[in-house]
């Protein structure tokens, strides 16, 4: 179910992570967010100590969920050196997408 982050700590887990981290955006009520669990999931062990995967969820974390404006779930997005660098919205990529994706940032 991957590693769980929230207003308190999203500084010290996601902004100052040492590798790039994508941060699965999601809440409890959202059927697509459910479907990519298992993908994100598989992932996290794929890309162990290149890529680091969390999980935020929006409902009980509003302000992390508007300082990045975040107003579709679920929302991908990738940190590097504290930063966003980029971000998907949607639930319509495969693994194979997303393991492209977050090579180009791996670490």
């Amino acid at each position: 179910m991957g590693q769980r982050v929230n207003d308190q700590n999203f500084d010290a887990e996601v902004l100052g992570a040492k590798e790039p981290v994508l941060v699965d955006f999601w809440a409890e009520w959202c059927a697509p967010c459910k479907a990519m669990d298992p993908i994100l999931d598989q992932l996290g062990e794929e890309l162990a100590g290149r890529v680091k995967i969390v999980k935020l969820d929006v409902d009980n974390n509003p302000g992390t969920t508007v300082k990045y404006n975040v107003r579709a779930m679920p929302t991908l997005i990738v940190f590097k050196d504290g930063e966003p660098v980029d971000y998907k919205v949607g639930a319509g990529q495969s693994r194979v997408q997303l393991i492209k994706w977050l090579d180009q940032f791996a670490a």
